[in-house]
């Protein structure tokens, strides 16, 4: 059986202030066609349909429009909701949806219930487990800890349990929603630590054929048999090394697995720039990164004038602009309330200034940092008369 896996789509969301909503229709396009084009027996979407509970008009359009296609194909599709879904909401209509062959499954509760595809070696069982939050889910999974280990560890003692009672040679598929240990973040997922633990381990999966992962947003093998899709698109700076693809993974006789990844398309690479802005200007090394969405992280010891109406003359797809100074190392030996001893709150605010900006404020700033602390002490005056 070939399935073509993928997760993370974050409908609706943005890539800093650039709507993606156009990326995003490129990307179910390219799936469709891959679908088409590789003879893909099932799809399975690992979570994190949309981006947030209650998604824009305009990201259920795009999905609706998805469900229509995908059924349109008379190829089955299994999907799981993620921390960023409302379960309730993407749970809305799916048995009727069902029907086309587009299998939600938002329910904790089905966690054991499967949906069984057959190929010419016999059936194929697809568990889908939602993303499970511990201290909602802990009751029906009757664990006394409230972590992600805990309840999912439960999930899939009901999973095992009903492919130990199918015929012998079943195959089997579990998605999940999760961060399984082993597996690189990056800074655009939302944080589901528990307890201070948000990682489970792989083993936790152990007895399964194939587990399509959702969560992380690079794509990444933790074992042959336990594999992360990764987002379609980029949604932060840190996934600028990322290659962004699907898993088409063959499923055969016997549980024998192979796994191909399907590139998907790029709406424009991602540059991490840092230096001296007169440096980032003049450098011929960086023209390649011209046409490129761009994080400049200026060194400048002084922050200097207009820096991103500059960097967008020469990278007009500037979208996040960092200062880190060059400075002389501090005395680490000199404690914070030693620094401070005998200085003025005008001096204080002063060095904070400089320490921020890289240098002093000049004559006038001066004045206004004056005239403020003057205003403050004032008020203190009066409330202490009036009391």
């Amino acid at each position: 059986m070939r399935i073509l896996h993928t997760s993370d789509w974050h409908l609706g969301r943005s890539f800093h202030r650039v709507g993606m909503l156009g990326a995003q229709a490129d990307f179910i396009g390219h799936l469709v066609t891959t679908v088409r084009e590789r003879a893909v027996d099932a799809v399975v979407v690992s979570g994190d349909v949309y981006d947030r509970a209650v998604p824009p008009l305009a990201a259920v359009e795009l999905f609706d429009d998805t469900l229509h296609r995908l059924a349109g194909l008379g190829v089955p599709t299994v999907m799981i909701s993620g921390n960023h879904d409302s379960a309730r909401r993407l749970g809305v209509g799916a048995g009727l949806i069902g029907r086309a062959g587009i299998h939600l499954r938002t329910e904790p509760a089905a966690c054991g219930t499967p949906v069984v595809l057959a190929d010419a070696h016999g059936d194929v069982a697809f568990y889908g487990l939602p993303y499970l939050e511990p201290a909602l889910v802990k009751d029906e999974f009757a664990v006394d800890r409230a972590g992600h280990e805990a309840v999912l560890a439960a999930a899939m003692d009901r999973v095992r349990a009903d492919l130990a009672a199918r015929a012998p040679g079943t195959r089997s598929v579990v998605l999940a929603h999760a961060f399984v240990t082993g597996g690189e973040p990056s800074d655009s997922e939302r944080d589901i630590t528990v307890g201070g633990v948000a990682a489970v381990p792989a083993g936790i999966f152990d007895g399964v054929d194939y587990v399509a992962l959702g969560h992380l947003h690079g794509c990444q093998t933790i074992t042959e048999r336990v594999r992360y899709s990764g987002s379609p698109l980029p949604y932060s700076f840190s996934e600028a090394g990322h290659r962004k693809s699907m898993w088409l993974v063959d499923l055969g006789p016997g549980g024998a697995l192979s796994a191909e990844r399907i590139d998907c398309p790029v709406p424009r690479p991602l540059a991490r720039l840092r230096g001296r802005l007169e440096d980032l200007l003049a450098d011929p090394e960086l023209a390649r990164h011209e046409e490129a969405w761009v994080e400049a992280t200026l060194t400048d010891p002084v922050r200097p004038a207009d820096p991103m109406a500059r960097l967008t003359e020469r990278f007009p797809h500037t979208l996040a602009l960092l200062f880190d100074p060059e400075r002389a190392a501090e005395d680490a030996g000199t404690s914070y309330a030693r620094r401070l001893a005998d200085r003025s709150d005008q001096e204080i605010a002063e060095d904070f200034v400089a320490h921020v900006r890289g240098t002093g404020p000049d004559a006038d700033e001066r004045a206004v940092l004056r005239d403020a602390f003057d205003a403050v002490r004032a008020d203190d005056a009066a409330r202490e008369t009036a009391r």
